[in-house]
């Protein structure tokens, strides 16, 4: 059965925390053992300390009013019994200095228990991905049930200790073995190690304390994201048995391919194809840029194949910073491979002018030849 932290204290339900800390205060100045050493007041004073962690903290507060006892969920408390003053050091910090022991009895798991987390995969556009967005999702998940608030009981009915385990929330069995006698512990069948049974459930939830629910949700994506990055929405996953708390729910981004554009961390790679005489004359060309719109890319005279021209700052916004990467456009020189015979008799007449230059094979350590080379190594090495 969950303890009735209010009744330790001596306040109503809907106590406000200054009237539950002035009450603690006052039984803590009464039992404290410096005060009063008998074994009884100490005792006492163990209970009351602990009913104030519990209703101190506004999420523990919330599953005692569930019907829950924060203490005994999820192997995080360490209860009234046991050595010393259990975990409850930061209570007795704030008004005697703090005093700290380990121990206690196994305890029941409890009915209340934290939610799980949930994942869910959505699709972005390289341009949803740079500026951000706000998605609407559907997510089909655990909610607290709206009939019973979470306490999974029907009307005012209670839940009660469990008959087949005592409330102890598990049972032992012995066997017999060549090595004598065996005792072996399982959570009890009966209430599943929660320690007490609801004899009159919620009609709508059977009572679990929560129902499944399709509803929409806004997630707020920041700019930058890329794929296999997720997006925490706290509180947003599935509630935990008993009403528990909701875990997270996770937003993974799945990035779809751009007709131009790959990207490459924070920079942007596009390929532009230079005729010929525009390479060796040099030219301009507007290029149309994810964030910025169109951008003047000014192409030098006498540029040769495989060459890069680069838009600094033109790139991806970086997450959680204020820049941004680069835009590389990579030059593919196109050489024409029909001709009329007025365009080769002009090509001859230029060759004829150039008149020293001629084809040649390059030594490998040639300074035209080392990004060729280079190049080359790459690829082989990377195979």
């Amino acid at each position: 059965m969950a303890r009735d932290y209010y009744g330790l204290l001596g306040v109503a339900q809907n106590a406000t925390d200054q009237e539950i800390k002035r009450a603690y205060r006052k039984l803590a100045r009464e039992l404290h053992p410096d005060v009063n050493p008998e074994t009884e007041a100490q005792e006492k004073f163990r209970e009351v300390s602990a009913a104030y962690e519990v209703l101190s903290d506004p999420e523990k507060r919330r599953v005692v009013d569930l019907g829950g006892d924060p203490l005994e969920s999820g192997g995080g408390g360490q209860g009234f019994s046991g050595a010393g003053f259990g975990g409850l050091g930061d209570v007795f910090e704030a008004f005697f200095g703090g005093m700290n022991s380990s121990g206690g009895a196994r305890k029941p798991r409890g009915r209340v228990q934290p939610g799980a987390d949930s994942l869910l995969r959505t699709r972005l556009s390289l341009q949803e991905c740079a500026v951000g967005v706000t998605k609407h999702l559907t997510v089909d998940t655990a909610i607290i049930c709206d009939l019973c608030t979470g306490s999974g009981t029907n009307g005012n009915s209670k839940p009660v200790r469990c008959e087949t385990c005592g409330g102890a929330g598990e049972v032992q069995t012995i066997q017999r073995s060549f090595l004598g006698q065996v005792m072996t512990s399982r959570p009890c069948p009966t209430c599943r190690g929660a320690g007490e049974t609801i004899p009159d459930p919620c009609r709508k939830c059977g009572g679990d304390g929560r129902v499944r629910s399709r509803r929409e949700i806004a997630a707020p994506i920041p700019a930058g994201v890329a794929s296999g990055m997720r997006v925490r929405l706290a509180a947003q996953g599935e509630v935990g048995p008993g009403g528990g708390p909701a875990g997270d729910l996770y937003v993974e981004i799945v990035e779809q391919p751009h007709d131009t554009y790959v990207r490459d961390g924070d920079d942007l790679h596009c390929t532009i194809r230079v005729p010929i005489v525009d390479a060796a004359l040099g030219t301009t060309v507007v290029v149309d840029t994810i964030l910025d719109g169109p951008v003047e890319l000014t192409i030098p005279a006498g540029t040769q194949p495989g060459e890069v021209s680069v838009l600094r700052g033109h790139g991806m916004p970086k997450l959680r910073a204020n820049s941004r990467g680069d835009l590389i456009a990579h030059l593919d020189i196109v050489i024409p491979t029909k001709l009329d015979s007025k365009q080769t008799d002009l090509l001859r007449k230029y060759k004829e002018m150039r008149g020293t230059e001629r084809t040649e094979v390059l030594s490998a350590q040639s300074e035209h030849n080392s990004g060729l080379f280079a190049r080359l190594r790459a690829s082989f090495s990377g195979r």
